[in-house]
C-alpha cells in the first residue's frame, strides 16, 4: 500500500455525507485536500476539523460542478497552488422527489442528469490534463448501487444518470490506462447521508442505522487510493448486510409460495 503523504486531492461534494467523508479520511492519511461544493460554509466547516486534527490540510474552492467554466477555475487554481493532482474523488450528486415518470418534469430531469452526470464529465475533463502531465493518477467515482440494478426507489433520471458514470468510469481506463490513470467507479446501495432527505418518503433514524455509513465509504476510498500504481480496481459493488431490496425480494418469493 502507499503512503498519501503528500499527495493532492480533490473532493466534489466535499461538504457533507461521502464526500466529507472521503476528504477526512484522506487527510488523515497526510494527503492535501482541495474540496469544492455549493455551500461555502459547510465546506469551510469540514476544512477547519480536518486542519485542526493535525494530519493533512484542506483548502476550500467552492465551485458550481454543473458549470463547466467553475469546474475549470477550481482545476486551474490546484495547477497554480500545488502543482499536482494525484487523486480526484468524483462525488457530487443530487436527487429530487419527484422522481418517478408519473411527476418527472424537464427541469427535474435537467437537475438530476447534470447534477450527477454532467458534472461528473466536467471534473474529469478538467482534472485529466495534470494526470497526464505527471503519468499518474487515481479517480475515484461516487455512482450507486443504481448505476449497476434498476430498481424503483431512486427514479429514472437518476438510475440513468448513475449507469452513465458506471461506463464513463470504465471509458477512462480504456483510454487513459496508457497514461498511468487509473479509475474506479463505487456503486453502493443504501448510505446514510443527507441525500436520503430527497425521498419522497425520508428515512427514519432506525433505517439510517442499517445502512452503510459514510465512514465506510471514506476508509473505502482511502484503500483505492493506497494501492499501489500497477493496481487499477476498477469497481467496487457495495451494501448493506441488511439489503432491504434482497429481504423485499425474499418476502415477495415466500408470499407467492403461500398462493
Amino acid at each position: 500500500m502507499e503512503s498519501l503523504k503528500g499527495k493532492v486531492a480533490w473532493v466534489t461534494g466535499a461538504g457533507s455525507g461521502i464526500g466529507e467523508a472521503g476528504a477526512v479520511a484522506l487527510a488523515q492519511e497526510g494527503a492535501t485536500v482541495i474540496l469544492s461544493g455549493r455551500r461555502k460554509d459547510a465546506l469551510e466547516a469540514v476544512a477547519a476539523r480536518i486542519n485542526a486534527s493535525g494530519g493533512g490540510k484542506a483548502l476550500v474552492e467552492p465551485a458550481d460542478v454543473t458549470k463547466a467554466a467553475a469546474v475549470g477555475k477550481v482545476a486551474e487554481a490546484i495547477r497554480a497552488g500545488q502543482g499536482r493532482l494525484d487523486i480526484l474523488v468524483n462525488n457530487a450528486g443530487t436527487n429530487i422527489p419527484d422522481r418517478t415518470w408519473t411527476r418527472l418534469k424537464p427541469e427535474g430531469i435537467d437537475t438530476v442528469i447534470a447534477g450527477n452526470l454532467t458534472s461528473a464529465f466536467y471534473v474529469v475533463q478538467a482534472s485529466l490534463p495534470m494526470m497526464r502531465a505527471q503519468k499518474a493518477g487515481v479517480m475515484i467515482h461516487t455512482a450507486s448501487w443504481a448505476g449497476r440494478y434498476i430498481g424503483p426507489v431512486s427514479g429514472p433520471a437518476y438510475v440513468a444518470a448513475k449507469h452513465g458514470m458506471v461506463a464513463m468510469s470504465h471509458t477512462i481506463n480504456l483510454e487513459e490506462c496508457q497514461n498511468g490513470i487509473r479509475s474506479t467507479v463505487l456503486c453502493p446501495g443504501e448510505v446514510a447521508t443527507p441525500i436520503l432527505l430527497n425521498r419522497p418518503v425520508p428515512e427514519t433514524p432506525e433505517t439510517m442505522a442499517r445502512m452503510i455509513q459514510p465512514q465506510d465509504m471514506g476508509a473505502l476510498i482511502v484503500f483505492i487510493a493506497r494501492q499501489p500504481a500497477h493496481v487499477c480496481i476498477n469497481e467496487v459493488v457495495i451494501s448493506p448486510t441488511h439489503n432491504r431490496g434482497y429481504i423485499s425480494t425474499m418476502q415477495a418469493r415466500a408470499a407467492a409460495a403461500r398462493q
